[in-house]
């Protein structure tokens, strides 16, 4: 029997740098392979998990999921260090600006909607968002298409017969269907891109389960709650955090999304990492949750999803798959 081939797609700290953690807890001969943007944080991450597990294998690739020649030069070398790929964690994602929405907050604070509005930030945030180097919009190509494409570049690891693969996406209680259209699935017009994002990334799992499982590809998609990461105090400050501190532990009696760190935002991920793919339900989402004394679970999420939609997505990913590679080309051909 081989040892799994994991993939993480990651940032070099938080809730990815906990996984890494956890998973080599679980089985300390895992050939680990971190794809990250930034190599001297990674290079460190590499070395510090190294000292505390010596018999594990674990490599770097460089990659840039909000840059597609990076993500096409990635995938290039993994495939030529892989002969396969058991499992890709697909982490890496953006919030950029958050704003917090002064007038919603307070609104819902008196409202019976308070404990959702504080588990899933629905109507709280919004964010500015701007235009790549590729033409597409930043929050949409990181936390979504460049991913795609990783995985289109990567089937012949991922997609063979013997035994499936897996890709575990993070997603959020923040994907929400009414911030998500099939007219501007990139939300180029609106002002809540993350949702937006994070829904489109639950379509795209159903899809692929739907494309992708007679060749021996599985998709799952978790949460792993509200941390606090450098994700979260983009939103508010440490110090406010802080100060919210005892009434975000009395909220953990009432709503299980509060995992507060890292290692207990993980639980759905490495959950996930021993279920067997045939077993899981496509159109559930799993949910990292915290009980109010600490302990960590897993709950399961029906996803406000249909078939149709999720093959509709999918085929504009296909087709905008298709222009970028004819323009990528071009580019190459005049350098």
């Amino acid at each position: 029997m081989h040892l799994p081939y994991t993939l993480q797609k990651l940032r070099e700290s938080g809730v990815g740098l906990a996984l890494c953690k956890r998973l080599l807890e679980e089985d300390n001969g895992l050939h680990l392979c971190l794809a990250c943007r930034n190599m001297s944080k990674a290079d460190a991450v590499r070395t510090a998990l190294l000292a505390s597990y010596p018999t594990a294998e674990v490599t770097t690739v460089q990659v840039d999921v909000s840059n597609l020649p990076s993500v096409f030069q990635a995938s290039k070398e993994l495939k030529q260090r892989f002969p396969r790929l058991d499992y890709v964690y697909l982490n890496a994602g953006i919030m950029p600006n958050p704003q917090l929405n002064i007038k919603a907050l307070f609104s819902g604070l008196f409202s019976r909607k308070v404990i959702h509005m504080f588990s899933t930030a629905e109507g709280l945030l919004t964010q500015d968002d701007k235009v790549t180097a590729d033409g597409l919009q930043e929050v949409f190509e990181t936390n979504v298409f460049g991913h795609f494409i990783l995985i289109q570049e990567l089937e012949p690891l991922l997609c063979h017969s013997d035994s499936p693969s897996r890709l575990i996406w993070t997603s959020s209680r923040n994907a929400k269907k009414s911030n998500f259209s099939l007219e501007d699935f990139q939300h180029s017009k609106g002002q809540e891109p993350y949702s937006s994002s994070k829904y489109a990334i639950d379509l795209l799992s159903l899809a692929l389960n739907r494309n992708c499982n007679q060749q021996g590809l599985y998709s799952s998609v978790l949460c792993p709650g509200t941390m606090l990461t450098n994700l979260t105090y983009g939103i508010l400050p440490p110090f406010i955090w802080t100060l919210l501190m005892p009434f975000i532990l009395l909220l953990r009696f009432f709503a299980s999304a509060f995992t507060l760190t890292p290692y207990n935002g993980t639980e759905a991920m490495v959950w996930l990492f021993h279920q067997k793919p045939e077993s899981l339900d496509p159109l559930a989402k799993y949910l990292s949750s915290t009980t109010g004394f600490g302990r960590n679970y897993v709950m399961t999420q029906k996803m406000d999803l249909d078939e149709d939609t999720a093959e509709k997505f999918y085929q504009k990913l296909l087709e905008l798959e298709k222009h970028i590679r004819v323009t990528i080309h071009k580019t190459d051909d005049q350098s």
